[in-house]
């Protein structure tokens, strides 16, 4: 019995602890610690050409995704502080009765728009739309006296 606690005492279970004589190579293409410049001795021959399978230009955040070099393009700036005339014509639909909402959803039919306002005019169409349901079920309420 004191053979087998003694036995038991000797191996530590662990999951991470791993076999303490075997040394793992590091891992290839993971950057290694080096020495600064001028440190290592003159006479030290040069360090080993990294393996074939390294890739020594360095690693992309995405394989096969290519990032357009170049002048990005500017966009010229959105009207009403930067928000976009649909976005401004939402808001200020619940200050004027709702009547820019329709506005913005005749602009949208019929003109062309920037597509970065297209949501703010999409919100006035659907505003618009609630507003009308509204202002058609308030009406025909007071019919039925």
């Amino acid at each position: 019995m004191r053979e087998e606690s003694k036995n038991r005492s000797d191996h530590q279970y662990g999951t991470f602890q791993g076999v303490p004589t075997y040394s793992q190579p590091p891992a290839i293409g993971f950057p290694q610690p080096v020495p600064p410049p001028g440190v290592a001795e003159p006479s030290a021959p040069p360090p080993p050409p990294p393996p074939p399978q390294y890739y020594a230009h360095g690693y992309q955040a995405v394989p096969g995704y290519t990032v357009a070099e170049g002048t990005p393009i500017r966009e010229r700036r959105l009207p009403c502080c930067g928000i976009g005339l649909g976005w401004f014509l939402f808001i200020v639909g619940f200050f004027l009765a709702a009547v820019p909402w329709y506005v913005g959803f005749f602009l949208l039919l019929c003109a062309r728009v920037d597509y970065r306002e297209k949501p703010g005019y999409i919100a006035c169409t659907i505003a618009a739309v609630l507003a009308t349901i509204a202002i058609i079920l308030g009406v025909t309420r007071g019919m039925d006296d």
